[in-house]
């Protein structure tokens, strides 16, 4: 087996050191990416899975005023989890590569992950309509009314998206002037051609791992815009602009106060049982996040 347990004999307590326990973990897709060597960065060898979750300080060094044993924290690097990075993703985008107004709609893939749900949240409290494309599932019926009691207006399969059926969407809501692609493929292709004229399409992951194919008449003719976002490569661009990093935070946090941003689906699971976390984590159709108690 690739991984397993181990215990590790904790380190002193410096006068500038933290001692913190982790209370739980998710297993996220870019934590697998790296398990299977397919993510971007590597980590060497031996090394420990996983990068989000949260923790509990137990013990501070006596230089450190900021914490007390007792406070809850995250990780402040390894790419904030993937998680916080779609959320801080969609406020970005809002605030920075689209001026959204009110009514203003965004198509997304994948709308049943964590992340997904994320979206829909943080675009209902906006006041930003959301098109939620879903794979074909025995389940269907009640993933669609779970998407929508979080407020996502359309929920709709891939296959949809290739139907003349889409024109009734677009009667009510207007064309998405922002599409987030994190499978790839052919889903992608097609969300893509809804997009308005000047719309731009944002990849942050790529679970089918297949290329992303636009039509040479969507660059020409509708002048739609591809980019890509990396919450790691984000934070090394502005590292010196912390006031943008900790004003995203800030904004997530009071969506989160007022009730407005839920955490997915989670099923929890005893560290030791990590094995069939992971099992569960790459099923197809899974919904429920995997969170590792420690």
């Amino acid at each position: 087996s690739l991984l397993r347990l181990k215990e590790l004999e904790l380190a002193k307590l410096g006068d500038s050191d933290v001692h913190v326990k982790m209370l739980a973990a998710p297993i996220n897709p870019a934590d697998i990416n790296m398990i299977q060597g397919t993510y971007a960065i590597l980590n060497p060898l031996p090394a420990v899975g996983g990068n989000e979750g949260v923790g509990e300080v137990l013990e501070v060094g006596r230089r450190v005023a900021a914490l007390k044993p007792g406070d809850w924290v995250i990780p402040a690097v390894t790419g904030l989890g993937e998680e916080i990075q779609v959320d801080f993703l969609i406020i970005f985008a809002m605030k920075t590569w689209i001026d959204f107004s009110p009514g203003d709609s965004v198509i997304q893939n994948a709308a049943n992950s964590g992340v997904g749900q994320a979206v829909i949240q943080i675009a209902k409290a906006s006041g930003i309509k959301t098109i939620n494309v879903v794979r074909d599932r025995p389940d269907l019926a009640k993933l669609v009314e779970r998407l929508m009691a979080l407020g996502a207006d359309h929920v709709i399969t891939e296959e949809m998206l290739r139907k003349p059926e889409m024109k009734d969407i677009f009667k009510s809501v207007p064309k998405p002037r922002l599409a987030l692609n994190c499978v790839g493929g052919k889903s992608t292709t097609e969300m893509l051609r809804h997009l308005q004229p000047k719309g731009t399409m944002v990849t942050y992951g790529g679970m089918a791992k297949q290329p992303v194919m636009v039509p040479v008449s969507a660059f020409i003719f509708r002048d739609v815009r591809l980019r890509g976002f990396w919450m790691t490569q984000w934070r090394k661009d502005h590292a010196q602009d912390q006031h943008s990093l900790a004003s995203m935070m800030d904004a997530l946090c009071q969506l989160i106060r007022r009730g407005q941003l839920t955490a997915p689906a989670c099923t929890e699971v005893p560290l030791q049982d990590y094995k069939a976390a992971l099992e569960a984590a790459t099923k197809p159709f899974t919904s429920s996040k995997q969170i590792l108690l420690l």
